[in-house]
């Protein structure tokens, strides 16, 4: 009898095993969904980039990659955007800025033909150096004068600033142009002497380097230029999405993060 008497107080009721687990349950769900509203909700931001590592480029596995786009996706998340991100070419970059189709691009400022369209980032994220890199047993050259009648390598789809452009396209200096699509194909052309000099960014010729095994090769500097983020002003609340990344901005670096792109 007390074996039995015991089993039976010790039994619970299966409505009173189960009701905790199904609030818990209930109270993930009900979490899950608030979250899920959340995200939902957030702005999404259109973003455009070209292939420039490594700040912005495109990885093995298609996905956008580089310190400057996790940068970028860093102050939208902190400032409440979702951030869509999308590779152009250069021409169809600016294009989405003039029309408003792209709302952000982490790019050089300045840039001519934009600045009546676009918004700067108060912040500088750094900065980006042009160099003329040329051969060993080639002298050092001035600029523009020794490019005269001489073949120069560029990279598709890159343009520059209003004064290189001056003298590249200068038809009294018969500058030859020899046109690749990656930073690791113009020094091979160079060191194969398809080409002179070669006209690009330090940083993906650094990246480019390192993929080759090349040891260092001289250039001279022509142009540094800072990395902002620049925003189109045909964007919808395009001053309201500066003014709110700048403040993102401010934030992390008063909390003592590096945000610089090296």
């Amino acid at each position: 009898m007390l074996g039995g008497y015991y089993k039976k107080k010790t039994r619970r009721p299966l409505a009173a095993t189960q009701m905790p687990r199904r609030f818990c349950l209930i109270l993930i769900t009900l979490f899950w969904l608030q979250a899920a509203h959340a995200a939902e909700t957030r702005p999404r931001i259109q973003v455009g980039y070209y292939e420039f590592p490594p700040y912005s480029y495109t990885d093995a596995q298609g996905q956008p990659a580089g310190s400057g786009l996790e940068l970028t996706a860093r102050l939208l998340d902190v400032a409440g955007y979702q951030a869509d991100f999308r590779s152009y070419p250069g021409a169809r970059l600016y294009g989405g800025l003039l029309d408003g189709s792209i709302h952000l691009w982490a790019g050089a400022s300045g840039k001519p033909g934009l600045a009546e369209h676009t918004l700067e980032g108060r912040h500088l994220l750094g900065e980006i150096t042009l160099n003329l890199y040329f051969r060993h047993d080639t002298p050092v050259p001035r600029i523009p004068e020794d490019l005269e009648e001489r073949g120069v390598i560029l990279i598709t789809g890159y343009s520059y600033w209003q004064d290189v452009n001056r003298w590249l396209e200068d038809p009294a200096r018969r500058i030859i142009h020899h046109r690749t699509a990656s930073h690791v194909s113009a020094l091979q052309m160079l060191q194969r002497r398809r080409g002179d000099y070669l006209l690009d960014y330090q940083a993906p010729v650094e990246q480019a380097k390192r993929e080759l095994g090349m040891d260092e090769i001289p250039f001279v500097e022509v142009q540094r230029l800072p990395l902002r983020l620049i925003y189109s002003r045909h964007a919808a609340d395009a001053e309201r999405l500066r003014d709110e990344l700048d403040r993102a901005y401010e934030q992390l670096t008063e909390s003592g993060e590096d945000l610089w792109l090296y």
